[in-house]
């Protein structure tokens, strides 16, 4: 069984979320998707008022607004909803991902504006950076049209020790796509060097069952380089592992996310060492 959670807050931004959650657990074999929300310990009015001290009085409200808002975006589909209290989105999230073991959490960015979003930081980002399964980051005007190829963007450096490939693989086995690994890298020439030759040929080894496709790109703008191939390639995913200088840190970064922000609407998940 595949678990899917899917964090809801009502904003137009999870429910975005939530459509292309639905759309892609359709198509995944043996998957469980729940929509989950985390509601205040005190909650209040416009007034500072405190509306509802009590807990379960509290909580059945947000689940027949969670049962509601299953029934508005996909009457037909069979979805889970689960309600629990708690300060932090993200501690309260990271509890249950472990409890339940869940396979991964789909997560829209979260600000008002796009540019805050990726600027100011965003429970999507914490999530990716807990470690605690992968989370999919799905931009707020994507949507679902299936997920044919898949780009994998790494350093291409200590295969073996730094890459999640247990994740990687129990990810990429959701999917039947056609799977990219892309290298961007300002010191690659007209010949690779012995040792990236080494290392593709451990990533090959490793993700030999997908078989994929090695591309190394020479461009001084990493960004670009991803944005250029995933256009060029109608890349459906793009998947990486957060660390200093990689995709996801350059993701949220000021001079790369204007370039991000208004020219790509391909989703992200994170998945970390």
């Amino acid at each position: 069984m595949k678990v899917i959670l899917v964090p809801i807050d009502f904003s137009e931004t999870s429910r975005n979320a939530a459509r292309f959650a639905l759309a892609m657990a359709s198509g995944i074999i043996d998957s469980r998707l729940i929509f989950y929300h985390v509601f205040s310990k005190v909650p209040a009015g416009s007034d500072g008022t405190p509306v509802q001290n009590d807990r379960e009085s509290r909580k059945k409200i947000v689940e027949t607004a969670l049962q509601n808002f299953v029934t508005e975006l996909s009457p037909s589909d069979s979805v889970e909803i689960v309600a629990e209290e708690g300060v932090s989105l993200t501690d309260t999230l990271v509890r249950y991902v472990r409890h339940h073991e869940a396979d991964l959490v789909v997560m829209g960015l979260t600000g008002a504006t796009r540019l805050e979003q990726l600027l100011m930081g965003s429970n999507a980002l914490n999530m990716a950076l807990e470690a605690v399964c992968p989370v999919l980051i799905v931009p707020p005007d994507a949507q679902y049209t299936g997920i044919k190829n898949i780009l994998f963007a790494t350093t291409l450096k200590e295969v073996s020790t730094h890459t999640p490939i247990k994740q990687l693989k129990q990810l990429l086995s959701f999917f039947r796509a056609n799977l990219h690994i892309v290298n961007v890298d300002v010191d690659h020439y007209v010949e690779l060097t012995d040792e990236y030759k080494k290392e593709r040929a451990e990533m090959q080894s490793l993700l030999a069952d997908f078989s994929p496709e090695f591309y190394f790109i020479r461009i001084m703008d990493f960004v670009d380089a991803i944005n250029t191939f995933a256009a060029d390639f109608k890349i459906d995913l793009i998947i990486t592992v957060p660390r200093k200088h990689s995709f996801l840190s350059s993701l949220f970064n000021q001079s790369s996310t204007k370039k991000l922000l208004y020219h790509t609407h391909v989703p992200l998940v994170a998945i970390r060492e």
